[in-house]
């Protein structure tokens, strides 16, 4: 339903090398690159954009889960989040109470946004 999605960054760079290591786990990879927007995702077509902060007040905090092929990726993308320093949330394992298959692992970026990578295919 979604076409992309973009949200706001104090740290433009910091931002842009968190999402770099822990996309690339999942398939994802800067495919546009504007200097002040960069947008990722699976080429030709990017659908998650990074830009600098430039409206409101304050934080609010967003939740954003990517899809990960399998629970490996899931796996890949923890590591790759702990190895940027992030923050850990949630190790990488089974939520039964959202269904038998959700394997899922969340960190913060470093605007603090809670990342998730989930996979909901079987092991």
């Amino acid at each position: 339903m979604l076409d992309h999605l973009t949200i706001q960054c104090v740290d433009l760079a910091a931002s842009a090398r968190f999402y770099d290591a822990v996309l690339a786990p999942l398939g994802g990879t800067r495919v546009m690159d504007f200097g002040e927007v960069i947008g990722f995702g699976v080429p030709p077509r990017p659908d998650f954009w990074i830009g600098p902060h430039r409206t409101g007040d304050g934080f609010r905090e967003s939740h954003i889960a990517f899809v990960a092929p399998n629970r490996a990726a899931v796996d890949a993308f923890f590591a790759a989040a702990v190895a940027t320093g992030a923050q850990v949330l949630y190790e990488p394992r089974l939520w039964p109470e959202y269904h038998a298959n959700y394997y899922g692992a969340f960190v913060r970026d470093p605007d603090g946004n809670n990342v998730e990578a989930v996979s909901h295919a079987p092991a």
